[in-house]
């Protein structure tokens, strides 16, 4: 059987499973030589009990917490146009997965999730950054289009419509 995974918004009873996760992906991502996240762990559990809103679990049946992320419907300042930024859009940063779930596609799941919501409350774009080339990498392999490749961040987006198109079709 296939486990299910929903997305609810994130609680404070999430921070050990949270904290659990977020280890286990810098212990990763150490092992690989990347900059992890050990020094931010506090203050990305932290994120569970914020009060806005917008951070997010991906949950599993069988496994609990497979993902935390933050969808907010404004952007960063850097990066984006006048034009762009005055566009309706779901901004998503902050996703972090469990790397024992790597091969269920769990930060695909997160965006897929935000892509359908975006269409749901009408908003035509889903829009996110990263910092690491590695990420950016991945990004495109997900259907995103490289508004900005570098400076800051990676600056990244996709119609809703054209990203649902394209998953739909394949």
């Amino acid at each position: 059987m296939t486990e299910t995974f929903v997305m609810r918004p994130a609680t404070a009873a999430d921070r050990p499973a949270v904290t659990r996760m977020i280890h286990a992906r810098c212990q990763w991502m150490e092992e690989r030589g990347l900059p992890s996240w050990r020094a931010s762990v506090d203050e990305l559990v932290g994120q569970c009990e914020n009060p806005d809103g917008d951070v997010w679990i991906l949950e599993g049946a069988e496994h609990g917490v497979a993902g935390q992320m933050v969808v907010q419907d404004q952007g960063p300042p850097w990066g984006w146009t006048d034009e762009e930024r005055a566009e309706a859009a779901l901004y998503l940063s902050g996703s972090i997965t469990d790397p024992a779930l790597r091969s269920r596609k769990p930060g695909t799941l997160m965006a897929w999730w935000a892509v359908d919501r975006a269409a749901q409350l009408g908003v035509q774009w889903v829009r996110r950054h990263c910092h690491f080339p590695q990420v950016a990498s991945y990004n495109l392999t997900q259907g995103l289009t490289a508004s900005m490749p570098s400076g800051p961040a990676a600056l990244f987006g996709c119609s809703n419509s054209a990203f649902c198109a394209s998953r739909m079709s394949s």
